[in-house]
């Protein structure tokens, strides 16, 4: 089974690209990520179990990745994980047209651009997992917060998306689904929300990511779905 995971090299990618390594279910997993120093160190967790040549580094912008990157060491996508994100907190009335380009560079046209490009390489007699994940302040109806108009207006964009696509890969044997993340004691969460304790780690949500991304679709297809114990 091939997994390829976007924003591998911190946070929750970073847990889940490690769990994913450990897995005997798993044939490669293909990490994304720009941060090489943290590529490098889940090599060297390579090397410590034993699973030589399970995982692949990508040391490259999810928003400029090559076909030719992936296709240079697997020829089928089983699941695809598009985790990479960015977040700018300010004001909207500070935020600049800059700050929204960038921010939906990474959470949307990056997911969207990925998968356009793997599709070829997804689904048929057996089934693609496509899992984007989202946020509870895309999610509708949840609680929003000063200062992350660009970034959760964006996971909104992704929630859509993934409802968008389920519907038109329905007969392709491609499933996609959106998990909208809540608290989670990452990097990310302390530039949010400075001093907030998170109930969950980032190894605890990436266990559940690794179930859901191997065996939710299952039970779901087109659902944005919230993982939230917690506001925020």
């Amino acid at each position: 089974m091939n997994v390829i995971v976007t924003g591998a090299s911190s946070g929750v990618g970073y847990e889940l690209t490690k769990k994913l390594i450990a897995d005997e279910r798993i044939t490669k997993v293909l990490g994304i990520a720009r941060r090489e120093e943290r590529l490098k160190e889940l090599s060297e967790y390579v090397d410590s179990i034993n699973r030589n040549g399970v995982f692949v580094p990508l040391a490259e912008d999810v928003s400029a990745i090559s076909l030719e990157s992936i296709t240079a060491h697997v020829n089928r996508v089983d699941a695809l994980v598009n985790n990479a994100g960015l977040l700018i907190s300010k004001p909207f009335m500070d935020l600049t047209e800059e700050d929204f380009h960038a921010i939906y560079k990474v959470n949307v046209f990056a997911p969207a651009t990925l998968i356009r490009m793997l599709k070829p390489m997804m689904g048929g007699e057996k089934p693609t997992h496509v899992v984007n994940i989202g946020s509870m302040g895309g999610f509708q109806g949840s609680s929003k917060f000063p200062g992350l108009s660009a970034y959760s207006s964006s996971k909104s964009a992704i929630a859509g998306l993934s409802e968008c696509l389920a519907e038109e890969f329905k007969s392709d044997n491609i499933k996609v689904n959106c998990l909208a993340f809540g608290a989670v004691q990452t990097e990310m969460l302390e530039k949010a929300f400075p001093g907030f304790q998170a109930p969950l780690t980032s190894s605890q949500m990436a266990s559940f990511v690794l179930d859901f991304t191997l065996n939710g679709h299952l039970y779901y297809n087109g659902k944005v779905l919230p993982v939230s114990s917690s506001t925020p």
